[in-house]
Parts: C-alpha cells; sequence; structure tokens
C-alpha cells in the first residue's frame, strides 16, 4: 500500500513517521508530477491552510487532487487538512477543495485556547489523545456524514464516504489508531474497487 502527503508545508513529516512505523510506503507530493503518481490514499496534514491553499495552486496541484479525491481517492485531512476539504468556511470566503460537505470554523478554539490537549472518544477506535493547535472545529454537517468525535458538544472528527476529517492533529502522538484505522478505511474502499472493476 503507497500513500501520499501532501508536503508543501505544515506537519508532512510527522505524518510520514507515522505511516512508517505502521509499514505503509509513504511519498511527498511537493509538485505536480507527484501529484500524478499512483497512489492508494492521500494525507493532507496541518499547517497554515491560507498557505497551503496558496501553494497547491501555484505548484498545480489542485486540480489533479480535486479529481482524485472527486473519483474516490481516500483521504485523511487534519487540522488545516481539514479545511482543505470543507465544503464552507463559517469565517472565511476561502473554500478550497470543497469536496467534505461539513461548515468548519477556522481557529475555532480562539486564542485563549488556541492549543490544548485531551482525551476524546472516536467511534470505531475507542478513546484516543487529541491535540489540537489553533484548531478549527466542524459547526455543522450535511446529514450523509457520519459524526465520529466531539469535544465539548463541538464536532472533530467526520467521515463522508472516501473522506475522513479530523481537527486535531493525530500525528503528534504515540498512538497510531487514527492512522491504522485510515490505513484500514483505504484498504476497504480499494478493495471495493477492484470487485467494481471486475464486475464490469
Amino acid at each position: 500500500m503507497k500513500l501520499a502527503v501532501l508536503a508543501v508545508q505544515g506537519a508532512f513529516i510527522e505524518h510520514e513517521k507515522m505511516l512508517e512505523k505502521l509499514g505503509a510506503d509513504c511519498i511527498e507530493i511537493r509538485k505536480k508530477e507527484d501529484a500524478e503518481k499512483a497512489f492508494d490514499g492521500l494525507i493532507l496534514p496541518g499547517g497554515e491552510s491560507t498557505v497551503m491553499g496558496k501553494l497547491i495552486k501555484e505548484l498545480d496541484l489542485y486540480n489533479v487532487l480535486k479529481t482524485k479525491i472527486d473519483n474516490g481517492l481516500p483521504v485523511l485531512g487534519t487540522c488545516a487538512g481539514l479545511i482543505l476539504l470543507a465544503e464552507k468556511l463559517s469565517n472565511d470566503e476561502q473554500v478550497h477543495f470543497g469536496t467534505l460537505p461539513v461548515t468548519v470554523k477556522r481557529n475555532g478554539y480562539g486564542r485563549q485556547l488556541g492549543s490544548f490537549h485531551t482525551d476524546g472518544h472516536m467511534a470505531g477506535i475507542g478513546r484516543i489523545p487529541m491535540t489540537f493547535i489553533r484548531a478549527p472545529y466542524i459547526e455543522s454537517v450535511d446529514p450523509a456524514v457520519d459524526v465520529l468525535a466531539r469535544v465539548a458538544d463541538k464536532i472533530v472528527a467526520v467521515r463522508y464516504k472516501n473522506q475522513l476529517g479530523a481537527s486535531f492533529h493525530p500525528e503528534v502522538t504515540a498512538d497510531t489508531r487514527v492512522h491504522e484505522y485510515f490505513l484500514q478505511m483505504v484498504k476497504e474502499i480499494n478493495c471495493r474497487a477492484v470487485h467494481s472493476s471486475i464486475e464490469m
């Protein structure tokens, strides 16, 4: 299994280390030729979403990656990565990929709680450590979106078809279970795609 990590800005190295720990092959996406390669899943890391969105356009990555996500490529977006996926931002007119039918609030916790750590329950995984760094949260979701985790009544993790979004940074803890969950999701989605193509 080969995973790609968007590596133009942000916490991409931490995701790569987590994937390597779990035995997954990993490539970095820095230019269009990288994005055009074959890979089984994509991670959009935390970082500065405005800068990342700008670089995705400038490096001519946008159309290639959006088409792959639209066509069912499994994708995990954490923190800024969640913002890149969101269909709507409640406090910003900028929309990036817009493939995940949720409304996200950027810097949702404000300066006072800009960064904090807690434990929370995530459906399908259990109780996990959650580190929030100037994090967004999800204000509302389309009925088709599965809410996987809440912290203090705020939605912090969701799944919609091939897309997994989290407000927190699973890559900065020693707990590998969010990445294990994503890898399992990648296997299941790609397995279904293979079976569909055989049936056709």
